[in-house]
C-alpha cells in the first residue's frame, strides 16, 4: 500500500451545468445541482487526493458515502469540494468532504474507498457468477 498519509487534502471545482441538475439526472424534476453530482464531484476530490500516492497497480474504489445536501445551486454557480483524508484502516481509508459556494457549506460527505489491485479486481469481474 501507498504511503495515504491522513490530512491529504484536494479541492475540485465544479460550475454548474444543465447536465448536472436535479432534474437532467432524475433525482428530482428542480434545475439546481443534484445530490448525484456532488457525489461524483466528491468522489472525483477523493480520488485524486490520493492519486500520487498508490503504487503502480493499484487503485481504490467507492464503497459507501454519507451526504448531507444542506443548500441549493442554481446553473452557472461554482461549487468547490475539500477533500480530507481522515485516516485508513488497512485498505479502507475514510474521507471527510466539505462542498462550498461562495464561503456557504452547500454539502457535507463522509466517504469511504477501499484500495485494490486494479488487474486483479478487473478479473474478479470476468468470473462466472456462482449458482
Amino acid at each position: 500500500m501507498g504511503r495515504c498519509d491522513p490530512g491529504l487534502k484536494l479541492t475540485r471545482e465544479l460550475q454548474v451545468a444543465e447536465g448536472h441538475t436535479a432534474s437532467a439526472l432524475g433525482s428530482g424534476d428542480v434545475p439546481v445541482l443534484g445530490t448525484p453530482a456532488l457525489l461524483t464531484l466528491a468522489e472525483r476530490a477523493c480520488v485524486e487526493a490520493i492519486a500520487d500516492d498508490l503504487p503502480e497497480g493499484e487503485t481504490s474504489v467507492g464503497t459507501w458515502a454519507e451526504i448531507e445536501h444542506l443548500k441549493a445551486t442554481p446553473v452557472g454557480r461554482t461549487v468547490s469540494a475539500h477533500a480530507t483524508l481522515l485516516g485508513h484502516h488497512g485498505r479502507r481509508l475514510e474521507f471527510n468532504v466539505m462542498i462550498e459556494e461562495d464561503g456557504e457549506t452547500v454539502a457535507r460527505v463522509r466517504h469511504r474507498r477501499v484500495l485494490v489491485e486494479r488487474a486483479r479486481f478487473l478479473e474478479r469481474l470476468k468470473a462466472p457468477a456462482a449458482t
